[in-house]
């Protein structure tokens, strides 16, 4: 009886190695491909760019505070203004700076057809910028 791989019953016995040839490929073909990919990710155009030497300027926009109380009178600034006479002083303050930004506060019993048409002459005068005002409230559950 031939006594190689096979033990007394004629049984092939299982190996105990690993076979490593399809590991050795799997890491040859991903050190190719990186070493492909490697250079490509560098890859940069040489470009000679012009030098300037200016600071920037922090300039503000005007800003044009405007408030409206629970009894939907409109104030600009600290100042009463009437709906008729509002769109000239938002006109005033567009003429002094083209990017004025108009925060506008109400309270919370003002009427929403107050509210709107302060909106609405602000936009007719040419204000772009405009901001609500609020209170923080409590945290969302």
């Amino acid at each position: 009886m031939a006594m190689g791989s096979f033990n007394a019953q004629n049984h092939q016995m299982p190996t105990a190695e690993i076979n490593m040839t399809p590991l050795v490929d799997v890491m040859l073909v991903l050190l190719i491909i990186f070493i492909i990919t490697a250079p490509l990710m560098t890859h940069q155009v040489p470009v000679d760019l012009p030098r300037a030497s200016s600071t920037p300027t922090p300039e503000k926009p005007l800003t044009l505070q405007v408030s409206i109380d629970a009894e939907n009178h409109v104030f600009v600034a600290t100042e009463a203004v009437d709906q008729g006479g509002l769109e000239s002083r938002f006109r005033d303050a567009v003429a002094q700076d083209a990017k004025v930004e108009m925060h506008l506060r109400a309270d919370r019993a003002t009427r929403y057809e107050t509210v709107a048409e302060t909106m609405s002459a602000a936009r007719r005068a040419g204000l772009t910028k405009i901001g609500f005002v609020t209170q923080p409230g409590a945290a969302p559950l």
